[in-house]
């Protein structure tokens, strides 16, 4: 391979192979570069395009952003299927394979000490979104909302809230009243859907969504990054 090394993710070897057509950002097919007892998951980019004056250029500019944001996910996505993957962050590159293991070397301990909390378990991710009621039904529904995320708490290993933000314009107009992340063992996973499912009626005028299973972004830990 020839030019800088895009880095998704760090983790642990595995055996599963990911999906042959899978590809990464630009369409490059992602590579498993082993370090010690840890893999990067990495793919060749332009260096036009992720040099770091390139970069940052290009991190202000959203339909780019959006394309990217997508591929990068995409391998993540794959990753978690087979393994329990340390997601890094968007933008993260080295300028070869030797800058790759130099940062394995340099952060090897934080991320061993990421990935054993993390191995086999999942992000899940519960909002509650408040429909247009009239007045007097927020007060009921911020207690629901406190009362589930204790309730998910309880069946979580680990919990995140997240600063409640207003839905996208295509989602139904409503307040936002519960943003919050989950860490899940794989093998409680079921059951922890099962539980966010039996709340959906239990607030009239309250819509619940649940995301994932994901990579446990929100667990990292400022020591992954």
């Amino acid at each position: 391979m020839t030019g800088p090394r895009y880095v998704y993710a760090v983790c642990r070897p595995f055996g599963t192979p990911l999906q042959s057509q899978l590809t990464g950002i630009g369409g490059a097919p992602p590579a498993l570069l082993r370090h010690r007892d840890l893999i990067a998951v990495v793919s060749t980019v332009p260096e036009a395009d992720f040099g770091e004056e390139a970069l940052q250029a290009h991190l202000e500019d959203v339909d780019w952003l959006a394309v990217t944001v997508r591929a990068h996910q995409g391998v993540i996505d794959a990753l978690t299927t087979v393994t329990t993957p340390l997601p890094l962050r968007l933008g993260t590159v080295c300028p070869d394979d030797s800058a790759v293991r130099g940062m394995i070397e340099t952060h090897g301990d934080d991320f061993r000490r990421v990935l054993d909390r993390l191995e086999g378990r999942v992000e899940w991710g519960v909002k509650l979104i408040l429909e247009p009621e009239p007045a007097e039904s927020a007060p009921l529904a911020q207690a629901f909302a406190r009362s589930l995320h204790e309730r998910l708490s309880r069946h979580a290993e680990a919990s995140r809230l997240h600063a409640p933000r207003m839905p996208a314009p295509a989602v139904p107009p409503g307040r936002n009243l519960l943003d919050a992340a989950y860490l899940v063992s794989r093998a409680h996973s079921e059951e922890f859907v099962e539980l966010v499912d039996r709340t959906r009626d239990e607030a009239p005028g309250v819509r619940v969504e649940l995301t994932g299973p994901w990579a446990a972004y929100s667990f990292t830990g400022e020591e992954a990054r």
